[in-house]
């Protein structure tokens, strides 16, 4: 299961709802990953202080590798829903890493990935 940048976050700030969630995905044996899409957003907007524990969060995470066959598919996404959904470039490259991988995404927001069909929405 590919974890977008807003679970993250969530696990980052310590939701206890997101922690516990993931947790039980650990537990069940559900391999749990992550696009560096979602790393450079979230190194974009860290602090410092910050940082150690990001690193450590993304060290226990493994990284979805996006490939040239990746960005054709982020292309298709983008030529689909930018107008219709407003999706946008960093989204439409999660979404086709969990589409090329076959991968469930876990997100708080499903409307940046319409036609997306293996979408899970953790606790809050």
């Amino acid at each position: 299961m590919i974890l977008d940048s807003d679970v993250i976050i969530e696990v980052l700030r310590g939701n206890s709802a997101t922690v516990g969630w993931l947790r039980a995905q650990r537990a069940a044996g559900i391999a749990l990953r992550y696009s560096p899409v979602s790393r450079a957003e979230i190194r974009a907007g860290s602090r410092p202080a910050e940082r150690p524990a990001i690193g450590a969060l993304f060290r226990s995470l493994t990284a979805i590798s996006i490939e040239a066959s990746t960005g054709e598919v982020a292309g298709e996404q983008l030529a689909k829903y930018a107008r219709s959904h407003g999706v946008q470039m960093g989204d439409a490259l999660i979404a086709a890493s969990a589409i090329e991988s076959a991968n469930d995404l876990a997100t708080f927001n499903s409307k940046h990935f319409p036609g997306l069909s293996r979408v899970v929405k953790p606790d809050r």
